[in-house]
């Protein structure tokens, strides 16, 4: 059994050296697989939710900061944050 939850990395494009603006962050996730591991480690049924928070930091620091959360599956898990 394989279980990867996350976290997963986003590196921008080469050609991207400076970024400001909205971003709007989104991610879906396999459903049956999810459903799948969850059963293989004894958890019985159909989740009820999931939420997906995201990070972000700067190249080279150690620290991450947390931009948002999502629980609304409809909207791909999304989140929009402000970078300067």
């Amino acid at each position: 059994m394989s279980i990867n939850w996350g976290p997963h990395y986003i590196v921008p494009s080469k050609t991207l050296k400076s970024f400001s603006g909205r971003a709007l962050l989104r991610e879906t996730f396999d459903e049956d697989l999810l459903k799948k591991e969850l059963e293989e480690l004894g958890f019985e049924g159909d989740p009820i939710r999931a939420t997906n928070p995201w990070y972000c930091r700067k190249k080279g620091a150690e620290t991450w900061i947390k931009i948002g959360e999502s629980a609304e599956k409809k909207e791909n898990l999304a989140v929009s944050f402000l970078h300067e």
